[in-house]
């Protein structure tokens, strides 16, 4: 249940007020709209930021720092939505406003980027400014982070998980697109050639590279190196390579994006399983995952699977991809729960392998050092992890019935159409929302505008869970910034300076 936050109804009763005054009030003029940009922006680059980058959620004081996890003073954090995503942002408002202090800025971002780029070419989550210090917070802190298992130690090499190392290449591809400063190309190149080096011969990428483990034998104990859907990690990295082959003309990025929508293709499981699992290892059997991340088919990923394979078509008119898709959606339709909805959800996560059966991990262990996960067929007490998921079945057969009727020329014209009004943009697959919304309401702009405080933050109230046992204790919530929320308002102004006649005050 998504949680009201008590900023959100404010800024709600704010905006009822000003809809009923706005003829009065008059609409946000350009100038008004580039100030309260101006303003945000200074403050997050200049007293937020720390050389460049940012964490996900601050205190007001800024003591308290969180990415996905508490983060250390020296920390920033690479993965969305995070140091790549306010630099995609920083690059749009340079466009829809021409000040070159947005590109300034966006050169800080890039910095601190680089200045993390591992030297294989990739990136971690995060990258820690006092590297010495990092092996002793994994010792003291990381380590004891029960359902955060990626982080549990430090394995030294490149993540492709929650779009990662993507979203930093795509912010570097995209601010030398906008510049052509030849320091960028370098680095860009590198991570380029890091999601190129990477990529199995079948097509798929790893969850993280270079490979640490081979593919385990005894169970779930190693993931990092199977075939990996699970959180974006080759979508993500067909996305960036596109975006690559688009501006820099290389065919062997486009070669190697068609390799990875083709294993979408060679990894659908058979009839009457027709969906996807998150992960495979190297005999393409679904994989564990994390403890709780089950070697089974998954409702989530075979919707989001679907989704990626009619957005394939439309970019390549090879009807290839839209092969598999019926066959899945008759999986999903008889894997709901009694053939009908359940409340507001329809799926759970993960369905056993040949019995069909929905199937949950419970927690077993009092302490981080005795914590282990078994597999259960009764959803009461587990893990809450995909236990409910809404998949719209319906919709998805919907728009699988329109995009088939498209000719390969009219499904290429429909991509690059949604491509020029959303613009390349890689958010972390659980982001609850978009980052391009556009907000064409007077008033709501207004709101936003009037409810920067005094410094030029967006307040919000910020939560984080109890990363020892968020079961058994409840989250941490606290007044402060949210690095997601900047991004989100900052795109909203950015989009309703497009709807407007700017005159140059």
């Amino acid at each position: 249940m998504t949680r009201i936050r008590s900023v959100d109804v404010l800024l709600l009763l704010i905006y009822l007020c000003l809809s009923h005054t706005s003829p009065s009030l008059g609409a946000p003029t350009p100038a008004q709209v580039r100030a309260a940009m101006k303003r945000a922006t200074d403050f997050m680059m200049n007293t937020v930021s720390n050389r460049g980058g940012f964490v996900w959620k601050y205190s007001l004081d800024l003591e308290e720092k969180y990415g996905e996890l508490k983060a250390r003073d020296s920390m920033i954090w690479v993965e969305p939505p995070g140091t790549p995503t306010v630099g995609l942002m920083l690059i749009e408002a340079y466009k829809a406003t021409g000040d070159r202090q947005y590109l300034e800025y966006a050169d800080r971002v890039a910095g601190a980027l680089i200045w993390g780029q591992l030297p294989s070419g990739g990136w971690h989550y995060f990258i820690d400014f006092d590297m010495p210090g990092l092996q002793r917070y994994y010792d003291t802190f990381f380590s004891r982070c029960w359902g955060w298992q990626e982080y549990l130690h430090f394995y030294g090499n490149g993540t492709f998980d929650d779009r990662t190392t993507a979203a930093a290449t795509l912010f570097l591809l995209s601010l030398y697109d906008a510049t052509l400063d030849p320091k960028y190309r370098p680095p860009l190149l590198k991570a380029l050639t890091f999601i190129c080096e990477a990529q199995y011969p079948n097509g798929a990428w790893p969850q993280r590279y270079p490979l640490k483990n081979e593919f385990a034998k005894d169970g779930h104990r190693d993931y990092t190196s199977c075939y990996t859907f699970n959180d974006g990690v080759i979508s993500s990295c067909i996305d960036v390579l596109l975006e690559a082959h688009r501006a820099l003309g290389v065919d062997a990025y486009r070669k190697a994006a068609r390799r990875g929508m083709d294993f979408y293709i060679l990894s659908q499981l058979p009839r009457p399983q027709a969906g996807w699992a998150q992960q495979y290892d190297e005999d393409m059997k679904p994989a564990w995952g994390r403890p709780f991340e089950v070697n089974a088919v998954c409702a989530g990923q075979t919707s989001q699977n679907v989704s990626d394979l009619m957005r394939f078509y439309k970019i390549t008119g090879d009807r290839r991809y839209l092969e598999p898709i019926p066959k899945a959606l008759d999986w999903l339709d008889a894997a709901r729960f009694g053939g009908e909805p359940t409340g507001t959800w329809t799926h759970t996560c993960f369905y056993e392998l040949g019995t069909n059966r929905p199937v949950y991990m419970r927690r077993v262990g009092k302490t981080y050092k005795d914590i282990r996960f078994v597999k259960t067929y009764d959803p009461k007490g587990a893990y809450p992890y995909g236990v409910r998921v809404h998949i719209d079945v319906a919709a998805l057969r919907k728009a699988y019935d329109r995009v088939r009727e498209l000719t390969p020329a009219q499904a290429r014209a429909e991509y690059e159409e949604e491509r020029r009004r959303r613009g390349p943009v890689i958010n972390r697959i659980t982001a609850r929302v978009d980052y391009r919304t556009t907000a064409v309401d007077a008033a709501e702009i207004e709101t936003l505008i009037q409810s920067l405080d005094e410094r030029g933050g967006w307040v919000v109230d910020n939560e984080v869970l109890d990363v020892v046992d968020f079961q058994a204790t409840p989250p941490h919530v606290f007044a402060g910034y949210d690095t997601g929320t900047y991004v989100t308002r900052m795109y909203r102004l950015i989009g309703y300076l497009g709807t407007i006649r700017a005159e140059v005050p």
